[in-house]
């Protein structure tokens, strides 16, 4: 019996969705509006891609969701959460404050309601000094109808995550379970303020990422579709619904990895530079055999500095929607701002008041869309101004992300890819694949299920090979369990972190496996 599978990725301003048997070939695909709510443009996509399909929905056995509304949110500081940030690390860390590094505007967004309490642990783990749980209980009570989320962070919380997971009990013993609680613990890895901004931003996209989720869901239920639900995750994986919602920073960079997936798919390239153009920004990334190249530093979202696992990318303000203002015939800036999902609305081309890149390139006759007489008035001149340093914008990003000055293989992605030419500087040659509007669709349904084991071991009695060995085993177990193949399982991340303060030279093992989907109804997925 034939399988199938949706890939949907939710972008700033298209909503693309696909349809995918299970050799990955494309039975049917299509590019919709964003709706403010989510659900609407979710449903409407999926409506169409099965409708054209013609296929019998309960072969639809799995729906997979890529979303980039958690990275735009915070790049456009809208639809934030009310956050509280509670730094457990006085007196130790009392020198360099919460949300120090982090732009102006971004602080004054989440930096209203700010706690510093005595606590902490050493690198080792012994106490810096005992948790002061009555100032916890304290601020407890006077966030009280403040906040709908706090992001709890303790000084070498992922040696000892004690005093955060305390802080998190006081917490919803106040609040309740409604407050949505982000410890860094569970997010980040050691680096206090690169993985306090992690959970700060975690904690303030919490609710983007449930209405994502539930309209996805929704849409589904809608359309009589019984299928296992997954989100993507910036490694390129899945995770389950409830993972997605408690832990949406990690769904932050799903859209470009998803695009450079589904790019090295559609170009049969397995090393190249991927520019994925989407109505809000455009993400530049590298593949290096077929997989998004993983950074080792710091990463910057919205201008602050974290530190969990992510693709390197460089993000820009380009993209479809990006708004053009022009001051006089000589000067204009281009974005960050975007008209998003509004362009067919917004646009001048389509009969808007907004000038966007979209209007530029119809204007001189790049891209034939919506009605070019509505920007004939336009300064051509100005007009080309503005594309070349559009153009520029995406070559220096380019230039960026290689890692010598030899030309190399460019792949363009995404609806917004109409915006470039096909010759780039620094590139031997450009690449557009059939499907390539929907290439972020086509990456998150073809993403490996993933399964992750994190465990205390005693190396003293097994050893730590023995620990690595059944960590490993474990994880291969969970990623079955999942519905991953046995036969395609991989291990694609270790971590290990000695926990001096237990005795017996104890070690906290952290594995990931990933496999491809297993294509059976029957298999268990819990």
């Amino acid at each position: 019996m034939a399988t199938y599978r949706i890939g949907i990725d939710v972008g700033g301003t298209h909503t693309d969705a696909v349809l995918l048997n299970d050799k990955n070939e494309v039975i049917s695909e299509t590019k919709a509006s964003t709706t403010e709510d989510v659900a609407t443009g979710i449903y409407h996509a999926m409506h169409k891609i099965v409708s054209h399909a013609n296929v019998p929905k309960e072969n639809i056995k799995y729906a997979m969701l890529g979303t980039t509304h958690c990275t735009n949110a915070i790049v456009e500081r809208k639809r934030l959460n009310q956050v509280a940030v509670v730094r457990i690390g006085a007196p130790a860390t009392l020198a360099v404050k919460p949300l120090i590094g982090v732009p102006n505007d971004l602080r004054e967004l989440l930096g209203e309601h700010v706690f510093l309490v005595r606590g902490g642990h050493e690198f080792d783990g012994r106490e810096i000094v005992d948790l002061d749980e009555n100032h916890l209980y304290e601020i407890a009570n006077e966030l009280k109808e403040k906040v709908d989320s706090i992001a709890i962070t303790s000084v070498f919380s992922p040696v000892s995550k004690a005093h955060e997971e305390r802080a998190a009990e006081i917490f919803q013993e106040v609040l309740g379970d409604s407050i949505a609680l982000s410890l860094s613990s569970e997010i980040g890895s050691v680096g206090l303020l690169e993985r306090e901004n992690a959970t700060i931003l975690n904690a303030s996209v919490i609710n983007v990422a449930k209405m994502a989720a539930e309209g996805f869901i929704d849409a589904l239920k809608n359309e009589g579709i019984q299928a296992k639900v997954f989100f993507g995750q910036n490694d390129g994986t899945l995770m389950s619904v409830k993972y997605a919602m408690k832990y949406p920073i990690f769904t932050v960079a799903c859209g470009p990895t998803n695009s450079l997936r589904g790019a090295s798919y559609l170009s049969e390239l397995s090393d190249a530079i991927v520019v994925d153009v989407g109505g809000t920004t455009s993400d530049v990334g590298v593949l290096v055999q077929s997989f998004p190249r993983e950074s080792s530093l710091a990463v910057e979202i919205g201008g602050a500095r974290t530190n969990f696992r992510m693709p390197d990318l460089v993000s820009i303000g380009l993209g479809g929607g990006t708004i053009i203002k022009i001051e006089d015939e000589h000067s204009f800036t281009i974005g960050p701002e975007s008209v998003g999902y509004r362009l067919p609305e917004k646009g001048l081309v389509f009969g808007g008041d907004t000038l966007t890149t979209t209007d530029v390139v119809v204007a001189l006759g790049k891209s034939n869309l919506g009605d070019v007489k509505k920007v004939s008035h336009l300064d051509k001149n100005l007009l080309e101004k503005i594309y070349v340093r559009m153009v520029e914008m995406v070559e220096e990003a380019i230039d960026r992300m290689k890692t010598s000055a030899d030309p190399v293989p460019v792949i363009l992605v995404g609806g917004g890819s109409i915006l470039l030419p096909e010759t780039l500087k620094g590139a031997s040659h450009v690449i557009r694949p059939n499907h390539s509007g929907v290439a972020n669709a086509i990456g998150s349904a073809i993403a490996q299920v993933s399964g992750q084991v994190e465990k205390i071991f005693v190396l003293d009695k097994i050893g730590r090979a023995a620990a690595l060995q059944s960590a490993k085993e474990q994880a291969i177990k969970e990623a079955v369990q999942a519905g991953a193949e046995p036969s395609s399982i991989e291990i694609v991340d270790i971590e290990d972190v000695p926990l001096a303060y237990l005795p017996g030279n104890a070690t906290r093992v952290r594995v990931k496996a990933a496999g491809d989907l297993k294509y059976q109804s029957e298999v268990a997925i819990h």
